[in-house]
């Protein structure tokens, strides 16, 4: 495993790249050029500059999370060859930037959803948390707001303003695309896009919908196994894998993480590896990535990495918000180092036995 670190950027993110060269076991960046909409061809002098930002900081980009799918793709509308032409020039820069991994996601208007930012534990942390009879209260046209209210001012990548101030106009597109359909209309996209990737040398990573259901009626179609098996077979080529979030996933406990991980054996070209801990049916919080915090066993999850003998780019996902430290929702430094000394523990523990 080599161990990286998210981060959102010298403009949005408190968290310095300082910082993060200091966690020890750390090998890159995990990043993007946050502010430009999905369907935008990137800025390439954007792209090197903040490339050349964590250089100087002597790190490196292990990976770009996200490049985001416009909707016009996801719904399949006259206008999706046009994005999707966007997309591979913004696949060319960033291969010429010398970067080789790709996440992206294809879930219906809203990215990751949660119901609280900051539900407070009994330790006195606050952590991400979903609890679904405070969802169905909700008007989705709504959620938006809600959600950018509780940020407090801080970024929230999947919550971008420009997208979500045509909440209403989203939820029309969206109307009649049920499972299939958006299966169908992901099979287009990857098999303009998986041959490009070839050529480029780029590993491109589907990210799990978070959380592993339908939410607000929409499809979600990367929940389980099944569905994930499905991707990696729709165009069979190395490039074309599964960025394996053990969270999202995990959402779910009828997901068996580790005979996920091993079902996909050299597909998983990226990993988010975290602990949630289910308080009932679809009601959960995020945890410490320890396992006797939440309701996954981090060992075994990892020994399952090793056992597949993946060698791939791996981060903490969202942590807890700790010690008083104000960050970004889940992106605080202080429980995310916790958790790549917990993981780098385990990983050398394993390696070792």
């Amino acid at each position: 495993m080599k161990f990286t670190m998210r981060w959102f950027g010298k403009k949005y993110d408190p968290v310095t790249l300082e910082n993060i060269r200091q966690v020890p076991g750390i090998h890159g960046i995990i990043t993007t050029l946050y502010g430009t909409p999905a369907g935008e061809v990137w800025n390439k002098d954007e792209l090197f500059a903040l490339k050349k930002q964590v250089e100087d900081n002597d790190l490196v980009i292990s990976g770009i999370e996200s490049v985001g799918v416009h909707d016009a793709i996801k719904i399949g509308n006259s206008d999706r060859d046009k994005y999707i032409d966007n997309y591979i020039e913004t696949l060319k820069i960033v291969a010429e930037a010398g970067i080789d991994l790709v996440v992206y996601n294809f879930m219906a208007i809203f990215d990751w959803t949660r119901s609280d930012l900051a539900k407070k534990r009994p330790d006195g942390a606050t952590v991400l948390a979903y609890e679904q009879k405070l969802i169905d209260k909700i008007d989705p046209n709504n959620m938006a707001d809600l959600m950018n209210e509780k940020a407090e001012g801080f970024l929230l990548p999947g919550w971008e303003p420009e997208r979500m101030a045509k909440i209403k106009e989203l939820f029309e597109l969206y109307r009649d695309i049920d499972e299939e359909k958006l299966f169908a209309n992901l099979e287009y996209f990857l098999k303009a896009i998986i041959p490009v990737c070839e050529k480029l040398n780029i590993k491109l990573a589907m990210h799990p919908d978070d959380p592993a259901w339908s939410v607000f009626g929409l499809p979600r179609i990367m929940t389980d196994k099944q569905k994930l098996l499905r991707l990696v077979n729709m165009v069979d080529s190395p490039c074309n894998g599964i960025n394996l979030c053990t969270g999202s996933l995990g959402s779910s406990p009828d997901n068996d993480i580790p005979d996920i991980v091993r079902s996909l054996k050299g597909k998983i070209h990226f990993a988010h590896i975290r602990n949630v801990k289910y308080n009932g049916p679809r009601d959960f919080e995020e945890s410490a990535h320890l396992s006797s915090d939440g309701s996954m066993d981090m060992y075994e999850i990892v020994k399952a990495f090793y056992d597949i003998g993946f060698n791939g780019p791996v981060r903490p996902d969202h942590g807890r918000q700790i010690w008083g430290e104000v960050s970004m929702p889940g992106y605080g430094l202080y429980d995310r180092a916790i958790g790549i000394g917990y993981l780098s523990g385990l990983w050398e523990a394993i390696t070792k036995r």
